[in-house]
């Protein structure tokens, strides 16, 4: 789970580095406790996380090999994705927005990146730095928003996804972040909210967090192409940590009887467990 901040209030998250000891030149960038970037300085390609690498297969699948393309990253954290971006398709054009900006002077201080590749940080509101964005501006739009570790309301809703997909370009993909666990009704209503907005529409997460058994990330995509679900299933099972692929009818069993999002009645995601960071 990955927490970028974008709190409302006067206070800012506290934010630190932890180096991680199995890997040189590796970060693990916590909030207010909170896991939220793992980052290797000397390799943009390896991707800790489990829902970062799930959205790095997204982006080797969804656009054809090496080229460059337009990426907006909402939820700025340790530009893990962006790094991988930039190294995977050089020439890219990327920009990114964190509310805190405390962690981006961080991670722009002790995490730096190479200033020769076109990526942009900024602080702000996400949602209303997006709606600043120019229509068709963008192939790629990464929403990895989390005030502590829930998604704000206004990140949930069929207006904010509607939004994004405003910013894309024709055939662009939509990529969310979102935790839920248990009964599944954030996740599910997150699913419909994507269908309302997208033509074609996906879900990624490990089996045990599929089924309510512990609480999770799971990765939401939306475009109004096909997504290439197919090679992204069999990517996802070969991961480390396996993860199953929904779309179609069998995404929409998923989501059967969960109603979309909208902003008059759109709430923040599900706290997890307190024990759900234990390591």
């Amino acid at each position: 789970m990955a927490a970028h901040g974008i709190g409302s209030g006067t206070r800012q998250p506290e934010v630190e580095l932890i180096r991680d000891a199995d890997r040189a030149e590796s970060w693990l960038l916590m909030v207010d406790g909170t896991p939220q970037s793992h980052v290797d300085l000397s390799d943009p390609t390896y991707l800790d996380f489990e829902y970062v690498q799930r959205i790095g297969h997204t982006v080797d699948l969804a656009f054809p090999a090496g080229r460059r393309i337009r990426a907006l990253h909402l939820g700025a954290g340790a530009l893990t994705l962006a790094r991988y971006v930039a190294a995977t398709r050089p020439g890219s054009r990327q920009r990114a927005v964190d509310n805190n900006p405390r962690l981006v002077e961080l991670v722009r201080e002790s995490l730096p990146w190479d200033r020769r590749t076109d990526l942009r940080v900024g602080t702000g509101d996400a949602r209303e730095w997006l709606a600043r964005r120019q229509s068709g501006s963008a192939d790629l739009v990464v929403c990895d928003v989390f005030a502590g570790a829930q998604t704000p309301a206004a990140l949930t809703s069929v207006e904010f996804f509607a939004d994004a997909d405003r910013v894309l370009d024709e055939g662009g993909v939509c990529a969310a972040n979102v935790g839920d666990g248990r009964r599944l009704r954030h996740v599910r209503a997150q699913a419909a909210t994507l269908a309302e907005v997208f033509a074609h529409t996906a879900l990624i997460a490990a089996p045990g967090v599929l089924r309510g058994r512990r609480f999770g990330n799971f990765v939401l995509l939306g475009s109004q192409r096909p997504l290439p679900a197919g090679e992204l299933t069999r990517r996802a099972h070969r991961d480390p940590d396996m993860a199953r692929v929904l779309e179609g009818e069998t995404l929409e069993r998923f989501v059967a009887g969960a109603a979309a999002v909208r902003d008059a009645a759109a709430t923040d995601s599900p706290a997890p467990p307190d024990d759900v960071f234990a390591r």
